[in-house]
Formats: C-alpha cells, sequence, structure tokens
C-alpha cells in the first residue's frame, strides 16, 4: 500500500497530471506488485520561487520539468524491485507525458507494516 507524493512546477495541463499517476500506478503494480485499485497519490505543485532543485548534482542534467516523487512503501522489496521500479517509472513517464529520464527524481521511504491505518483506526497490517 504505498503512498506516492509528486511535486513538480505549476502549469502543466490536467491530462499531463494524470499521465503521470497512470504511469506511476502502473511502474507500482508491475514491480511492486501493488494490487488493483491500490491508489493513493497526491500531486503538490509549486510557482517555481516555492521549488528549488540542483541542475547538475551528481552530473545529472536537470530542468525545469523535474518532478519530484516520493513514495512511502512496507519495508518489504528487495533492492532489484526497487531498481526494477526506478527504470519503469521512468521509462512510462518519458512515453506519457514525456518526461526526460534526468528529471525524474524518486525517492522510497521505507516503513514497518504497522505503520500504516488506512482508515477506522485500526492498523490492517499489524
Amino acid at each position: 500500500m504505498p503512498l506516492v507524493h509528486i511535486s513538480l512546477r505549476a502549469g502543466k495541463p490536467e491530462a499531463y497530471r494524470q499521465a503521470i499517476f497512470d504511469g506511476l500506478y502502473r511502474a507500482m503494480h508491475e514491480t511492486f506488485n501493488v494490487p488493483e485499485d491500490d491508489q493513493f497519490m497526491a500531486i503538490t505543485e509549486h510557482d517555481a520561487v516555492n521549488f528549488r532543485y540542483s541542475s547538475s548534482y551528481l552530473g545529472v542534467s536537470r530542468g525545469d520539468d523535474l518532478v519530484y516523487i516520493q513514495i512511502t512503501a512496507s519495508n518489504t522489496r528487495t533492492v532489484e524491485q526497487k531498481k526494477a521500479l526506478f527504470a519503469r517509472i521512468v521509462e512510462l513517464l518519458g512515453e506519457d507525458p514525456g518526461i526526460r529520464p534526468q528529471d525524474v527524481f524518486v525517492n522510497i521511504v521505507e516503513v514497518a507494516k504497522e505503520n500504516w491505518s488506512l482508515g477506522n483506526g485500526l492498523a490492517q497490517y499489524a
């Protein structure tokens, strides 16, 4: 049950933002075995003055179409699954909405399964 926060510069059309949602869900479904209908994602848009990034850190040439993707997930995935997820996200977001690989910044935050409450005040996975 990943929880995904996406941050980008303001001004992209709805179809662009929906393509990000669709691509991320598909990548997680294919590589992280996320079940059907397990979609918990939010996009936050920022004015240029409130969106800072390095245009060259670690030799990656980033631009104004940079998208930050933070995925909070249970700590049950292997390193191979994480690498597959990163690659698949870049591939799918490159296809639609057309984001360059250099502009896809992904971070996974792992938590223990008992740290989730999906509603009703219950720890469903504990």
